[in-house]
């Protein structure tokens, strides 16, 4: 298994739960890393990538269980990815630690018209600043904008807000609204926009792949149906 932030707290979840997680589709036989069926797995086409940005995901509660999940991409390209389950009660010191480092600019990723005055909305990095920190917050959502409510130590942190008018490419769960984007699309333009541009490339590479393969895995999807073709043309 890699060293991956996500993984690593899908395991401590699983060891908190009472009973079983079942997430659709768990007949599946599933490689315990990428979390696709092992005949669709991606691991060995994984790639890392270094870049100035930091990404720390914050997690609803089965998030990191869940095989649809993008956040763990991110863990996957970018090592440094940290990641924490959410608690409105209890707050990990790990997180508040790693938001509180002075060699890093914290931003609360999120839409603009949720900050309200004075607190701080930028849509670019500013130029000489200190390498960002960006905090995701990961789930559906209604769950993002329970954690944005009601977690009182991201209050103070400025907000980073990305143009989200092109329409998400993502499909494999579906959006309440048109143009929300899951994390990892997010993650990419994040990059982009901080100028690690080789990684916001690989990123966007790795999650195209996944998506392809999750759906390949899924019987009555078009892309599995192609990919079973294929196979039988052999």
């Amino acid at each position: 298994m890699s060293d991956n932030a996500v993984l690593r707290l899908r395991e401590q979840r699983l060891a908190q739960s009472t009973r079983p997680f079942l997430a659709r589709g768990s007949r599946a036989i599933r490689c315990q890393t990428c979390l696709l069926p092992t005949r669709n797995c991606i691991c060995a086409t994984r790639e890392i990538h270094q870049a100035a940005s930091r990404f720390c995901l914050v997690m609803f509660d089965t998030e990191p269980m869940k095989p649809s999940n993008t956040g763990r991409l991110i863990a996957d390209v970018l090592p440094d990815t940290q990641a924490f389950l959410w608690s409105r009660t209890q707050t990990d010191p790990a997180l508040l630690e790693a938001i509180a480092d002075p060699g890093r600019q914290a931003y609360v990723v999120f839409p603009a018209s949720f900050a309200t005055p004075p607190r701080q909305v930028f849509t670019q990095v500013p130029a000489g600043s200190k390498p960002p920190l960006f905090i995701m917050l990961d789930g559906t959502w209604n769950e993002a904008r329970k954690m944005f409510r009601k977690s009182p130590y991201l209050d103070n942190l400025p907000v980073f807000s990305l143009d989200v008018s092109v329409s998400s490419g993502y499909i494999l769960r579906e959006a309440s609204r048109p143009e929300l984007h899951c994390t990892v699309e997010v993650a990419a333009a994040l990059l982009e926009k901080a100028g690690d541009l080789d990684a916001s490339a690989g990123l966007s590479r790795h999650f195209t792949h996944f998506r392809t393969q999750y759906l390949a895995g899924k019987p009555h999807h078009p892309v599995h149906q192609l990919t079973a073709k294929n196979e039988e043309s052999l």
